[in-house]
């Protein structure tokens, strides 16, 4: 037989599910000059799984509870990347529930004569309950948002190295942008397995979108020569503009055995003439 505090536990839970739509409504209202009416009426649906959540947290095991609020914030960052939300505005979700159903909570508290003790009990297993969902909420956000990013990056990286085949020898490797470390091992592995991979004997590395040449970027340039070499690829640069020329020689960056042209068409024209 369960004690009266439970019973009136499972109470307080069964008012506050009961009214779920009505708090889901209360924060529509409170957010009027945030959120559209189509944001506001996709989060519906969350917040009352959310008040749900809390509401059951007063009588389920804190383990129980904390399992549910992670499916929730899992299931709920996508919605709120959707919906294009910052982080910010996603915990003040979470924040205005507690709030609002801890008023309920104090309400019910004094309506069923509980203790100071027992009120207090109540609360505090209320609030670890928000500060988690708190926590989860912004673990999963940031997980994501972080995962995304390396996501947009691996894709941006093998959009700007594209080699495109333009005889059945002859392939051109235009780059665009700066070449750091990271991209640089990218167009190692690329122009070397597609090279080998579509059999090319010449490649034209076109740097009319590269806006600075400096030692470092030369370095990584020449290696991947170096290498394509290796592997029977003759390479040839282009769109060397007269200020990035002026720049590598007061650099002491030197391209000699490379042969180069100041535009692609130049070098397509020779290498159609050499063969």
């Amino acid at each position: 037989m369960r004690s009266t505090i439970e019973v009136c536990l499972q109470e307080m839970a069964d008012h506050i599910i009961s009214q779920k739509e009505i708090l889901a409504r209360e924060r529509f209202d409170a957010d009027l000059n945030t959120y559209s009416n189509k944001v506001d009426e996709s989060l519906k649906e969350w917040r009352e799984n959310l008040i749900s959540i809390f509401a059951r947290s007063i009588f389920d095991s804190l383990e129980k509870t904390y399992r549910h609020l992670q499916a929730w914030g899992s299931e709920g960052v996508n919605l709120l990347f959707n919906l294009d939300l910052p982080l910010d505005l996603a915990i003040e979700e979470v924040r205005f529930y507690r709030n609002s159903i801890g008023e309920i909570l104090k309400k019910e508290s004094v309506k069923a004569d509980l203790s100071i003790p027992e009120f207090y009990e109540i609360i505090s297993r209320f609030d670890s309950v928000v500060d988690r969902a708190v926590h989860w909420l912004s673990v999963t956000y940031s997980n994501t948002y972080a995962a995304r990013i390396t996501a947009a990056e691996l894709t941006s990286i093998e959009l700007s190295i594209p080699i495109v085949r333009i005889t059945e020898q002859i392939g051109i490797l235009p780059l665009i942008g700066d070449i750091d470390t990271k991209r640089s091992q990218e167009l190692m592995e690329k122009a070397l397995k597609q090279g080998a991979d579509l059999s090319l004997s010449h490649m034209i590395i076109d740097l009319s979108g590269v806006p600075i040449i400096d030692t470092m970027v030369a370095n990584h340039i020449f290696k991947v020569i170096d290498a394509l070499k290796l592997i029977g690829i003759e390479s040839i640069l282009t769109g060397i503009r007269p200020e990035i020329a002026q720049t590598m020689i007061s650099l002491g960056i030197k391209a000699s055995g490379i042969s180069t042209f100041a535009s692609l068409h130049n070098a397509v024209k020779y290498l159609q003439a050499k063969n």
